[in-house]
């Protein structure tokens, strides 16, 4: 080797040295990452906010998961319970005893990642010699995607009851990281904890409270006509 390539790998490794920052491998204490799980559960509920269960109040309704063969099945079947209970309607154990299903499927929901970066890959020099590689900058994106199908129909007609539709969402987690150091976080799921561990919703409850109050049950009085809506735009149809 000579004096000038010596000098040039003496260079280059103080370099790396100097622009490199340190970081740490990912660990998870449980079989997936809590972020993960936050992509999905979060691009999860944005699908189901899309969707309008308001005409469901007032009636009987039960929900069929069995199209619903997905990661976290059971996040997504009780946020959708979830939703239908807070717009009113009863939840049936059964199809015969309720008015209206709502079938629900699944058309994709998990997880993805990509990484790049700005700088110099590693290069293989004559001599056994390795030029290590360098990065600048580098962006590591993981992000989750939930596409859900619903559509709901009259138990004694066997009626659609409008067209129903599909709901896609996604969610994100981006980290730069500058010559190593880092990560700098952005995306819905920095979002969505920041603004669930962070002003009011940070205090601290010393003390749960000393009495427990329930509503009683609403009017059970015969079902209401009621137009079944989604926010896919299409015309309803009346029972």
């Amino acid at each position: 080797m000579t004096r000038f390539h010596s000098q040039l790998m003496i260079v280059l490794v103080m370099c790396s040295l100097i622009l490199s920052g340190c970081t740490t491998a990912k660990r998870s204490n449980t079989s997936r990452t809590a972020v993960e799980q936050l992509l999905i559960s979060n691009a999860i509920d944005q699908s189901l906010d899309k969707v309008n269960f308001t005409p469901f109040g007032g009636h009987t309704v039960y929900v069929e998961e069995k199209y619903a063969e997905s990661v976290d099945k059971a996040y997504l079947v009780g946020s959708l319970r979830h939703r239908l209970l807070a717009a009113g309607a009863r939840l049936a154990d059964k199809p015969e005893d309720a008015a209206i299903t709502v079938e629900l499927r699944s058309g994709g929901i998990g997880t993805d990642t990509s990484e790049s970066f700005v700088g110099t890959p590693e290069i293989a020099l004559p001599g056994m010699l390795t030029i290590p590689e360098v990065r600048f900058l580098t962006k590591t994106t993981q992000g989750g995607t939930a596409k859900i199908g619903l559509v709901a129909y009259d138990n004694k007609t066997k009626q659609v009851l409008g067209q129903g539709g599909m709901a896609l969402s996604q969610s994100n987690d981006n980290n730069w990281f500058v010559a190593g150091v880092g990560p700098f976080q952005e995306g819905t799921i920095k979002s969505e904890v920041k603004s669930s561990t962070t002003g009011p919703a940070a205090f601290k409850r010393n003390s749960v409270p000393r009495q427990v109050a329930f509503d009683s049950p609403g009017d059970i009085s015969p079902l209401k006509p009621a137009e079944i809506q989604f926010t896919g735009g299409e015309q309803p149809t009346k029972e």
